[in-house]
C-alpha cells in the first residue's frame, strides 16, 4: 500500500504557479530576462522591446520526452494538470486583461498532437466568440498538427508558432527524440502558406508566425545558427525568431548516452544572437558579415556590429557629411534613427561633432569611426585595434 500515489487535486492558483514554471521552457513571443540584454547596444535596437505576455498552458504532461523540457513524460516528481478548453479560455482571458498586452496559449502534447491542437483551437474560439476577447492571442501549433486544425486555430489567433529548437535536424535525436524535421517544418510551411492565402482571400487568419531556436544543444557555432535563421526568415516569412540557451541541468531518462551532463549555454550568447538577428533583419548584414568562416562564433565582449567594424577598419573613418545611409549604419554607435537624423540634418547644414551632440547622438562609440567636415576626434586609436576593442568592450552603450 505504501507504493500507491494518489494524484494531487490542483486548484487554479496551483495551476497558474505551475504554468509560470513551465513557461521557462517556452520563451516564444516575448523576451525573457536572459534575452533583454539584446537592447544594450544603442545602435542595434531597431525595434522597441516587445512586452511580456502571460503563457497559459492547456496541459503540463507531455507524451514527448525532450531532454530540456520540464513537461517531458519522464519527469515524474511533480503533479500535472490539464485544463478543459473552457477552463483555459477563462484563465487566459483573465490573465490577458490583467496584463493588458495579450496572451500566449500553449500546451505540452497531451495524448497526441492533433488532439491537443483541437483543444487549443476550441480554447481560442471560446475566447473570441463566447467570452468576447478581442485583443492579441498567440497560439502554439503542435509538431505534426493537421493543416485543418492549424486553419481552425489560426482563424481566431493573431499569431501562430511551432518551435524548430535545433540548428541541425540530427539534433532532434540528441535532445528531442520524438521530434523530427518533418513534424516541425511541415506545420511551419502550412502556417506560412495559410497566412498568404488568407491575406489574398481577405479572410480571418493569423497574420504572423514565429519560432524558437535553442543555442548550444549540438555544440554548433553561431554561423550555423545565423545561416539557418536567414533561411527561415526568407522561406517562411517569420515575424521573429526567438533564441534561448540550451540548459540540461536535470538528467532525463532516455538520454543517458548523449553526453548532455552539465551542458549550459552562456546567456551572453543569446544577447549576441539577438543583436545579430536584428542586423540581419533591419541593417542588411549577411551571415558572412556577422560570422565569416574565419570567425564562426560571435564575440563575448563586443557586439557583432562592432566586431564587423574591427574586421574592416580600412573603411573608416567615415565622413558623416558624405556617407550614404547604408554606410552610416555600419558605424558602431549609429543606428537607424541616428542615421536618419544625420541624413536630414545634412540637407540644411554641415554636420559637426557639436551638432551631433545637440541632435542627442552619443559619440562615445562612433567618435572613433567618423570625421565631421574633415575633423577627426577619435584620439588617434583607430589604427590600434586592441586599444579600440578595449574601448568598445568598456562602453557597450
Amino acid at each position: 500500500m505504501t507504493n500507491i500515489h494518489i494524484p494531487q487535486e490542483l486548484n487554479n492558483i496551483d495551476k497558474l504557479l505551475m504554468m509560470e514554471e513551465d513557461a521557462k521552457y517556452e520563451v516564444t513571443n516575448d523576451l525573457d530576462a536572459e534575452c533583454t540584454a539584446v537592447f544594450c547596444a544603442n545602435d542595434i535596437k531597431g525595434q522597441h522591446q516587445p512586452p511580456k505576455i502571460p503563457k497559459m498552458f492547456l496541459a503540463s504532461k507531455c507524451i514527448f520526452n525532450c531532454a530540456y523540457c520540464g513537461c517531458r513524460c519522464s519527469r515524474e516528481e511533480r503533479p500535472n494538470y490539464c485544463n478543459s478548453p473552457k477552463e483555459l479560455a477563462q484563465l487566459s482571458v483573465n490573465a490577458a486583461k490583467n496584463n493588458g498586452h495579450g496572451v500566449f496559449v500553449t500546451s505540452a502534447i497531451y495524448k497526441n498532437a492533433d488532439y491537443t491542437q483541437e483543444l487549443l483551437a476550441e480554447c481560442v474560439r471560446i475566447m473570441r466568440e463566447d467570452l468576447g476577447y478581442k485583443d492579441f492571442i498567440h497560439a502554439k501549433i503542435m509538431p505534426g498538427a493537421d493543416p485543418m486544425l492549424i486553419a481552425k486555430t489560426g482563424q481566431y489567433a493573431n499569431r501562430l508558432s511551432v518551435n524548430i529548437e535545433v540548428a541541425h535536424s540530427s539534433g532532434y535525436q540528441r535532445i528531442a527524440k520524438q521530434k523530427n524535421k518533418s513534424n516541425i517544418m511541415t506545420p511551419m510551411s502550412d502556417i506560412a502558406q495559410q497566412i498568404i492565402e488568407a491575406k489574398y482571400e481577405k479572410r480571418d487568419f493569423a497574420t504572423s508566425q514565429t519560432t524558437q531556436l535553442m543555442a548550444g544543444s549540438m555544440n554548433e557555432d553561431d554561423r550555423t545558427i545565423i545561416i539557418l535563421s536567414k533561411a527561415l526568415y526568407k522561406k517562411y516569412h517569420l515575424k521573429r525568431i526567438y533564441y534561448t540557451a540550451f540548459h540540461y541541468t536535470h538528467p532525463a531518462k532516455g538520454y543517458e548516452n548523449e553526453n548532455l551532463s552539465f551542458t549550459e549555454t552562456p546567456r551572453w550568447r543569446m544577447t549576441r544572437l539577438y543583436q545579430a538577428d536584428r542586423l540581419l533583419q533591419l541593417y542588411h548584414f549577411t551571415p558572412d558579415d556577422l560570422t565569416p568562416e574565419s570567425h564562426p562564433f560571435l564575440e563575448p565582449d563586443i557586439d557583432p556590429k562592432a566586431a564587423w567594424a574591427l574586421r574592416h577598419l580600412q573603411m573608416y573613418p567615415v565622413e558623416v557629411n558624405k556617407a550614404d545611409f547604408e554606410t552610416l549604419l555600419r558605424v558602431p554607435g549609429i543606428g537607424i534613427t541616428y542615421a536618419k537624423r544625420i541624413i536630414e540634418a545634412r540637407r540644411h547644414c554641415i554636420v559637426t561633432h557639436d551638432l551631433l551632440r545637440k541632435m542627442r547622438i552619443p559619440l562615445k562609440r562612433c567618435i572613433y569611426f567618423i570625421t565631421c567636415n574633415g575633423r577627426y576626434k577619435g584620439e588617434n586609436i583607430l589604427s590600434s585595434s586592441p586599444e579600440l576593442r578595449n574601448r568598445l568592450a568598456q562602453d557597450p552603450d
